[in-house]
């Protein structure tokens, strides 16, 4: 395989051109001596952002914000972001595209890891008959939520590129296939209906897809065993099965590497993505080992039932505060009880409400540096009141809901 015939086919994607791969939805500023790349902007925009930095609070599969040694979802991001790195200039592909979507592809996961999103997706299906998928989220954060300063302290939308966007949406990691195939044309990203609808449109998407299930799958196991949750008899199990194709397997290391390293052999413009017959088992036999010893262990239940009731329980309380008229001052009423809580959420309704509805002193302190897309409107129906508390529940760390949440407890 010539990996600059896999690097040719990535740049042109078919009916795709690199200037629309390159486009953003809004022409984002530029300096005189500006010496990065597009794809290397989105990369430092999201560095930058605060939705990136509350993943070093969020959980990734073990509710441990106190452990310094248990993954997070930071960590994950940074373990894509390796994995994918590495297969992506093996390949010969653009690794500053591939960076920009391992960084970002996690950014719209809720608090509690995949417990939480099931809880918030159950309160999205009753206020908006649809499901709430992070990949989703993580578009609309990028696109709509997430703001940074520009040269002159106004605060506007990321403005990401459409190839990074499209990887965010696209990434989804927990559906079984292999010989992944970049789509050959542009869609209206909003066509997304469920995770894993479409393949991402670039070579570099569909290495990020591959690596977030490396090295969730590998990590996970880590953890698991340090935290004691496997037996010897489960490490025992785990080590035969990681030996059928490499005898001298140690430890999920390994795993990993040869997983990388056959992807690098492997995959090719006609074939895709893609790992060998015998590693594709591999993997799928990981992944139901985790999903039978890890996901579904009985410890992991009280963590379940709590992260249910800490989400429902802030949900329920800053739902009271609606009123179509007097929200505003509802919230304000309520900061006597819950200052935290009331005080957060007033300021993130500042920054995405017209600005004809703002309180004055919030207007002068908030609104008025934020030039970004008003998604709110004039918050005058419950959807919408319902749409801006699950935003600003979704961005939550761990550590925050749960503050707020012992604030709700407190007299």
């Amino acid at each position: 395989m010539s990996k600059e015939k896999f690097k040719s086919v990535a740049a042109t994607s078919k009916n795709v051109k690199w200037e629309q791969l390159i486009s953003r939805q809004t022409e984002l500023y530029s300096r005189k001596d500006e010496v990065r790349s597009p794809f290397a902007r989105d990369y430092t925009r999201i560095l930058h952002s605060l939705a990136y930095r509350r993943l070093k609070h969020k959980t990734q599969v073990f509710f441990n914000i106190d452990n310094d040694h248990i993954c997070t979802r930071m960590e994950h991001v940074a373990h894509v972001e390796s994995v994918s790195q590495t297969i992506a200039k093996n390949l010969g592909l653009n690794d500053e595209l591939t960076k920009a979507i391992a960084i970002g592809h996690d950014l719209g996961h809720a608090p509690f890891g995949h417990q939480g999103e099931t809880v918030i997706s159950e309160l999205s299906m009753k206020y908006f008959d649809e499901k709430f998928w992070h990949e989703k989220n993580g578009l609309r954060f990028v696109d709509d939520l997430e703001l940074l300063e520009d040269n002159y302290k106004k605060s506007r939308n990321l403005d990401l590129t459409y190839a990074v966007r499209d990887g965010i949406i696209a990434h989804c990691g927990e559906v079984d296939e292999n010989g992944l195939m970049a789509r050959d044309e542009l869609i209206d990203l909003s066509e997304f209906k469920k995770p894993g609808q479409y393949q991402p449109v670039t070579w570099e998407g569909c290495v990020v897809k591959i690596s977030d299930k490396i090295a969730y799958i590998g990590r996970d196991i880590e953890d698991a065993i340090n935290l004691g949750f496997l037996d010897e008899r489960t490490k025992n199990d785990l080590l035969r099965m990681a030996r059928t194709h490499d005898e001298d397997v140690l430890n999920t290391t390994v795993i990993m590497h040869n997983l990388i390293i056959d992807i690098c052999e492997n995959s090719t413009p006609e074939k895709g993505i893609c790992l060998s017959p015998r590693f594709l088992e591999q993997i799928n036999s990981l992944k139901d080992f985790n999903y039978k010893h890890i996901y579904g262990h009985e410890r992991l239940k009280p963590f379940k039932e709590y992260s249910k009731l800490v989400i429902n329980q802030i949900f329920d309380v800053l739902m009271k505060t609606f009123d179509d008229k007097h929200s505003w001052i509802q919230i304000e009423e309520k900061k006597r009880y819950y200052p935290v809580l009331m005080n957060s959420f007033d300021k993130w309704l500042a920054r995405y409400c017209s600005p004809e509805i703002v309180p004055e002193g919030k207007l002068l302190t908030i609104s008025l540096n934020c030039e970004n897309k008003k998604v709110y409107g004039n918050l005058d129906t419950e959807k919408i009141y319902a749409r801006a508390i699950l935003d600003f529940i979704s961005g939550m760390t761990d550590r925050f809901a749960v503050k707020v949440f012992n604030e709700l407890l407190t007299y």
